[in-house]
């Protein structure tokens, strides 16, 4: 069978950032131009495509993958690694230098500050993507992020668009989008500084959230799902429903990859079948998960580990 058929058998193609994440724990972050010592350096697949890519596998969803990686050593483990979670690589590829990478500062609160290098991922080109996906039949949606350059993310939002496949967008890091672009997206997935860069009003609570997402709605967007950390988050249709879902409390080791976890598992659970709020439930659970282990990727739970925290919380 063509590759390209392989492909077109999966429900969810990511296209965006694959990283090597390198990962410092401290108790606290340094002031301006302080050292401090931290725990032994940890290296853990990472970004925020590739990321989403395994969220949406370990939740049970068929995806495959459109980035690039480095001719270096990371390369090669990065691209073994989406392979062991059941994902498409076929149509990643290799770019000369070094794959991207991001050094990661994790406090004793479980916060995080990172430093992004993109690598290979600043190489993948329109072009590149175009050549990828000659064709969008079959797919139930693309889902795309911000780590690699912006006119190849434009370029695939428009032509998913036109080629009738859904698209699901996490506009991270946070950056302004325009009318035309709102008006192509299916879902768009995003935190209080992304809804506040996307709408041009400042999101910190529910309140805030709905009025965001009903700017936004208006400029064509289908579905707004503003996440708001422990206040969990606010979903609005262009068809009239807005609803919040509260967050699950749990105790944070580490809160990177918990939007890409979140956004990943809402994909897996919306093309699964999923009514919306119970897909945003399912969502809640798995980013809830992901925040009590250390790391990206190795945070990210599986399906059964979600459906079983879910089974606890029943009455």
């Amino acid at each position: 069978m063509e590759e390209r058929n392989v492909l077109m058998m999966k429900k969810l193609l990511v296209v965006g950032s694959i990283n090597m994440d390198i990962v410092s724990n401290v108790d606290r972050f340094p002031l301006p131009g302080e050292t401090i010592h931290s725990g032994e350096a940890l290296f853990f697949p990472g970004g925020k495509g590739a990321n989403q890519a395994v969220a949406a596998a370990r939740a049970g969803a068929g995806c495959a993958m459109v980035g690039a990686v480095g001719t270096d050593p990371f390369g090669d483990k990065l691209v073994r690694g989406l392979e062991e979670d059941g994902i498409s690589t076929n149509l990643i590829l290799r770019k000369e230098g070094s794959s991207g990478f991001a050094i990661i500062t994790v406090n004793g609160e479980g916060e995080n500050t990172i430093v992004l290098s993109p690598g290979a991922n600043g190489l993948l080109t329109a072009g590149d993507a175009a050549a990828a996906i000659p064709d969008w039949s079959g797919l139930h949606a693309v889902l795309l992020q911000n780590e690699i350059p912006w006119d190849t993310t434009c370029s695939v939002i428009r032509s998913a668009s036109a080629g009738g496949a859904r698209v699901f967008f996490n506009p991270a890091p946070a950056r302004e989008l325009p009318d035309e672009l709102l008006s192509r997206i299916d879902t768009l997935i995003l935190n209080e500084t992304e809804a506040a860069a996307v709408s041009g009003t400042a999101v910190n609570d529910i309140e805030s959230a709905q009025a965001a997402a009903e700017r936004i709605i208006a400029k064509g967007t289908n579905t707004v799902i503003v996440t708001l950390g422990e206040q969990g988050c606010f979903c609005r249709t262009s068809n009239g429903r807005a609803f919040r879902v509260p967050a699950f409390k749990v105790k944070p080791v580490d809160t990177t990859a918990a939007g890409d976890t979140f956004f990943g598992a809402y994909a897996a659970a919306e093309a699964s079948g999923l009514g919306l709020r119970e897909a945003l439930e399912f969502a809640a659970a798995a980013a809830a998960l992901a925040v009590t282990k250390a790391g990206a990727q190795a945070s990210i739970p599986a399906k059964a580990e979600i459906e079983a925290f879910l089974r606890k919380l029943e009455p």
